[in-house]
């Protein structure tokens, strides 16, 4: 037997199609998804909790509450369907469930059913055949199918002498288009703006030890990055993990080389950091540094003072609170951390392990660096959004997190935030979620907070908002590993769907 079809506010759902339509718009839909919009219909104006949303729409099956929260949200995507309207579907009741707030109609075989659509002209011939009046107006002595006379054909002269004038014309018009034809001008220009900086790091070069400084470098880009674009009126894009050569717009370009230099008779490793104004190619700041397993904290700290004063910008008291955070009493301490921050923006599953393996390290090393174990917790939450912990190790992970929000100063850190805002997307809490993440943004303006808040938005529905803050994270830290975040970091993205323009951008390198 059929199911019956019902329409849900504007759309007809047909179950046994799995399809909904309206205005001449029809979309297919994932079996569940048609499920649990006919299990909403069958109860409209009643708020259905999760766990009864499980056990009627899920029967049989074994499923998390952030499967039911994921389902909600490609529901009332495909509801809105890319439109800006304020109709809402289905509402969330804090703390309760979901309502359908729209009018549902069952459609049964004598009930409500979709009127066919006649074309025009077939209508009016029907009705003119079937009324005696019309038919009278046909006259008697023409057959319906008679056909018209052919018109008389011209002459041959007349059709030659057509042919030769436009062809006279065409040959005219084509001589005018190439005479003092002006060649194209290349429009492709870019106005630099001096209160944007790029920052690259060059791969390779003179030195062959180059690669296991490689982590510590982008660690230095990372970290220069957000604190200029949080306590500064600079825009910086930390391009250390794209390699592609285009134009930019940015007044500014920091470069971090690793070159091969003579110091005393030998030639040894530097790591080169220069920052070159390119208005008119003059270096602005030109530091090198040698590098050994205990000078790193102090080439970290000299290099932000010479950056401070080539910009002109002296750093507030938050900030030099914030680097302080970066200063562990041991020096190595900083490369391993750095190494397990290159891992944490990776992003896959095996990175994020191996990251959680560094930092458990590092802090026992180290244990006064507090921002090391705050670290290491945003890793272990992505883990578990991506890969289903334990119970023990859940038990573990939640402790830690209770023992990290106890800790001192570490709730003025924004990594406090984006722990919590992972956290509770998993938990389906998408409002306080929404306000953790921005809590963050306040504190620090970095590409990893605007992938959050991309993924708030997306399970807010509001996928208009969601390419908005997935471009800005992208712009804000360009190439793979921002893409991928995108993509996979706490449910995986169509990128495709929800920010087309990034799609197409990376599509045409």
């Amino acid at each position: 037997m059929q199911q019956p079809v019902v329409r849900v506010g504007e759309w007809l759902v047909t179950p046994s199609d799995n399809q909904i339509s309206r205005k001449g718009r029809q979309l297919t839909l994932e079996p569940r998804l048609i499920d649990l919009l006919v299990f909403f219909a069958r109860h409209p104006d009643e708020v259905l909790s999760r766990d009864e949303l499980i056990d009627n729409v899920w029967t049989r099956n074994v499923v998390t509450s952030h499967v039911v929260t994921q389902s909600i949200s490609e529901l009332r995507k495909s509801l809105k369907d890319g439109g800006d309207c304020s109709l809402e579907y289905i509402a969330t009741v804090p703390k309760r469930g979901y309502k359908l707030t729209v009018p549902v109609v069952w459609c049964t075989e004598e009930g409500e059913v979709p009127a066919p659509v006649i074309a025009q002209s077939a209508s009016a011939a029907v009705a003119d055949l079937s009324d005696p009046a019309s038919a009278a107006e046909i006259p008697q002595g023409l057959p319906p199918s008679a056909k018209p006379q052919k018109p008389k054909r011209a002459s041959a002269f007349w059709v030659w002498l057509l042919f030769l004038l436009a062809l006279g014309t065409c040959v005219a018009l084509v001589a005018l288009s190439t005479i003092d034809s002006p060649k194209p001008r290349n429009k492709a220009r870019l106005l630099l703006n001096p209160r944007d900086i790029d920052i690259h790091l060059v791969k390779g070069g003179t030195c062959t030890n180059w690669a296991s400084q490689e982590a510590w470098a982008v660690g230095l880009g990372s970290l220069m990055t957000t604190s200029l674009n949080t306590f500064s009126t600079f825009m910086v894009h930390d391009k250390t993990n794209y390699n592609t050569n285009e134009p930019s717009s940015s007044g500014k370009t920091l470069t971090i080389e690793f070159v091969n230099q003579r110091h005393y008779r030998a030639q040894q490793c530097f790591m080169s950091v220069q920052l070159v104004d390119n208005a008119d190619g003059s270096t602005m700041m030109d530091k090198r540094y040698f590098i050994t397993s205990d000078n790193q904290l102090t080439i970290q700290s000299d290099l932000m003072s010479s950056l401070s004063v080539a910009l002109k910008q002296p750093w507030p008291e938050r900030m030099q609170a914030m680097l302080k955070l970066y200063q562990p009493s041991d020096s190595s301490a900083i490369t391993h951390f750095y190494q397990a921050h290159q891992l944490l923006m990776n992003g896959d599953v095996d990175s994020l392990y191996k990251a959680s393996q560094v930092l458990d390290d590092v802090i026992k090393d180290s244990p006064d660096f507090s921002y090391a174990f705050a670290e290491k917790m945003l890793v272990d939450v992505l883990r578990h959004s991506q890969q289903t912990l334990d119970k023990e190790q859940l038990n573990t992970l939640y402790a830690e997190i209770k023992q990290l929000g106890e800790m001192p100063g570490i709730k003025d850190l924004a990594v406090y935030y984006q722990i919590k805002t992972v956290y509770l997307l998993g938990q389906g809490k998408i409002d306080e979620a929404y306000s953790a993440i921005n809590t963050s943004i306040e504190m620090e303006m970095s590409w990893m907070n605007y992938v959050l808040l991309g993924k708030v938005y997306e399970m807010k529905g509001q996928n208009r908002e969601a390419a908005d803050a997935y471009l800005t994270a992208f712009n804000l830290r360009p190439g793979d590993n921002t893409f991928y975040w995108i993509q996979n970091a706490v449910f995986q993205t169509s990128v495709t769907n929800v920010v087309p323009y990034l799609d197409n951008f990376l599509a045409s390198e």
